[in-house]
């Protein structure tokens, strides 16, 4: 009997609760790079790429340093530097960001497998959490409630990014380049320079995203490991209407969708085991159905989102 099922059916809500904080913190930060990203005006579709070179560093450096705090900032700069080259590529005249996004997918991916084969096997130093749980003796509540740092941090993000796009004068200059490029321009706004600045920052949160995978949950080096959390993360910032905030919410409700399954199954109900696993993708599908449209845009939205240099 494993610790969830000894719990009966109050263990399904832990074991959501665990999975929207665990499983949601890499939805967390994509997302919130994601959405600085597309608030200057371009799509980052390339993230998956990103988070895939990005698990990979962090794991190589944490094995040869034994340092996992190594490890993560060094998943943030290859982030970064993936990050300059898709703004580079996506800022060409007359070049489309998803095809500029695939291409980087390619790329980031094929590095990170090359690179990585190596690292399939060694054990690298893991991040630590934080024991929420520990006035429980329960271990599904300990386990349930231990939660890594860089859940806090990208809860900070999110709040210090609303602020910087409602209350800074740099944040204005982002929101003016996504929706009026030319007026900004003419307004002597580096178009160019505001949008690498903004697909760099975002890609190193991605980067970020796929050291959390990679040194704390799952918790190892496999070229499946990214699970297409890329990709759901365009969708996660559609859902949020490009609000940072909201895509913490969108996060933690795409984590614990992402727990359902293996929640259900520990009380008895493995029936739909592979359909309830398959929830995030769902709900990705439900939110892009949901979200097309006849207007021109979306509230919210961007207006030079999706148009080329």
């Amino acid at each position: 009997m494993t610790d969830a099922e000894s719990l009966g059916w109050w263990g399904v809500p832990i074991a959501v609760l665990g999975g929207a904080l665990r499983g949601g913190t890499p939805f967390l930060l994509v997302s919130a790079g994601e959405c600085l990203t597309e608030k200057s005006g371009k799509t980052n579709l390339g993230l998956e790429g990103v988070l895939l070179i990005g698990a990979m560093t962090a794991y190589a450096v944490s094995v040869n340093t034994g340092n996992p705090w190594a490890g993560l900032l060094a998943a943030g700069m290859a982030g970064m530097v993936l990050g300059f080259i898709h703004a580079v590529l996506a800022q060409q005249p007359k070049v489309n960001d998803i095809a500029a996004g695939i291409a980087m997918i390619i790329f980031g991916s094929g590095l990170a497998f090359f690179f990585g084969k190596a690292y399939i096997q060694p054990v690298a130093e893991q991040l630590p959490g934080i024991e929420f749980g520990w006035w429980s003796s329960h271990p599904a509540i300990r386990s349930a409630l231990r939660i890594c740092p860089l859940f806090f941090f990208g809860v900070a993000v999110v709040f210090l990014m609303q602020w910087f796009f409602e209350s800074t004068r740099w944040g204005l200059f982002v929101r003016a380049v996504g929706d009026k490029p030319d007026a900004a321009r003419a307004m002597g706004i580096s178009v160019w320079g505001v949008r690498t600045c903004s697909i760099m920052a975002g890609s190193f949160l991605a980067g970020l995203a796929g050291a959390y995978l990679s040194l704390y949950y799952p918790g190892s080096w496999t070229e499946k490991i990214s699970g297409g959390q890329g990709m759901i993360a365009v969708a996660l910032v559609i859902f949020a209407r490009w609000n940072p905030v909201g895509c913490l919410w969108a996060s933690l409700l795409f984590g614990g969708a992402q727990a359902l399954g293996p929640a259900l199954q520990s009380v008895g109900i493995s029936s739909y085991y592979y359909l309830f696993n398959a929830s995030p993708y769902i709900l990705t599908l439900l939110v892009m159905v949901l979200t097309c449209t006849n207007k021109k845009q979306l509230a919210g939205q961007p207006g030079a989102l999706g148009a080329s240099s």
